[in-house]
């Protein structure tokens, strides 16, 4: 039994050290919620050897309820899920962009359809095991999800220090060639760190990191500048980098500028974005050498879940490699069960 919070302990010390590296790591979500199961399952352990009359009550009212929740659990997703892609498109309007809260809530629906139907009695016993594969892919991929959402929740309670040499803004698209509320988010949460690092130390100098769309008139990088200065920061203290296209090339293009005005590579810098945004955005950070931070602004919580979804299918797709190894190997050893299974074993 003590091996178990032993082991728990340890993996929530690899956790903090993990962490303490470098929180841009999916990794410290796998540990953190690995630490969090093995002492729940030690909990349970130690609650069932112990020789309190009423301890099995400890687990069976715990138990008990995670049965009912699960079932209205779902439905409360699915219906939330459904109900967020209405308001969405309503404020939004009706883009493909806005459309992957409506298309979730509708996958959860088939999935729920496709285990009720139980489509396993109609397949070959020998094809069985390649069958339940596709539970094996699924189950992997909400693991995948949970450790995902678990890293981003613990990537928002980052704080940099406020010594930094650089602030570098996300761009996120114009509006009429100005700045939409989304985009003036991130300028005034880098502004505020801006003023607070102000009052104890040198102020950094602000990147603005966006090119020009095929619809804009102006670079993003124009604009975002033209707007904190608007907003009091003094024009010294900006830059434009007016160039990039996507996330990834804000963050190599922007470290191209500051190594061009410290080439010897001796800044601190952080980066901001939309909260939802912070954590792939920190991904492409350390992809392009940066040893950047992010802080995130706030967004509008009807937005946030069609945006969380958007998140993790960009991560997926920036991992896709090893997603792909994983469900071959899955697929591979399947049909090697299967194989077998048709091969020696007569039902």
């Amino acid at each position: 039994m003590l091996w178990i919070g032993a082991f728990s302990a340890l993996l929530f010390l690899l956790f903090l050290f993990s962490y303490k590296r470098d929180p841009r790591r999916m990794i410290n979500g796998f540990l953190f919620n690995s630490s969090i199961f093995s002492f729940l399952l030690f909990c349970v352990v130690l609650v069932l050897r112990t020789d309190y009359p009423y301890s099995n009550y400890l687990i069976l009212f715990p138990a008990v309820a995670l049965v009912i929740l699960i079932p209205f659990g779902s439905v409360a997703l699915v219906a939330g899920l459904l109900y967020n892609a209405k308001l969405l498109i309503k404020r939004e309007g009706k883009k493909r962009s806005n459309s992957l809260t409506l298309l979730t809530g509708l996958g959860l629906i088939f999935l729920f359809l496709l285990n009720r139907l139980d489509l396993s009695q109609y397949v070959s016993v020998h094809l069985q095991p390649l069958f339940s594969s596709v539970y094996v892919i699924a189950f992997y991929f909400f693991i995948h999800l949970l450790n995902f959402f678990t890293a981003y929740v613990l990537y928002q309670f980052n704080r940099p220090k406020r010594n930094q040499d650089f602030i570098i803004v996300l761009g996120s698209g114009l509006v009429n060639d100005g700045v939409p509320p989304l985009l003036a988010s991130r300028i005034n949460r880098a502004i505020g760190f801006y003023y607070k690092q102000k009052k104890v130390t040198t102020p950094p100098k602000i990147i603005f990191s966006g090119g020009q769309g095929s619809d804009e008139n102006r670079s993003e990088a124009e604009a975002m500048e033209e707007y904190a200065i608007q907003h009091g920061i003094p024009a010294e203290d900006t830059l434009q980098e007016n160039e990039s296209l996507n996330t990834y090339q804000n963050m190599a293009f922007s470290k191209v500028r500051m190594d061009q005005l410290r080439p010897d590579g001796d800044y601190e810098s952080i980066f901001t974005t939309n909260n939802f945004h912070l954590f792939r955005a920190g991904l492409y950070a350390r992809k392009a050498g940066l040893k950047s931070q992010g802080i995130g602004s706030k967004t509008a919580f009807y937005y946030w879940p069609n945006a969380m979804v958007r998140e993790y299918i960009a991560i997926v797709a920036l991992q896709r490699k090893r997603h792909m190894i994983v469900i071959a190997s899955i697929l591979f050893l399947s049909l090697c069960l299967s194989v077998f299974s048709y091969l020696f074993i007569d039902y």
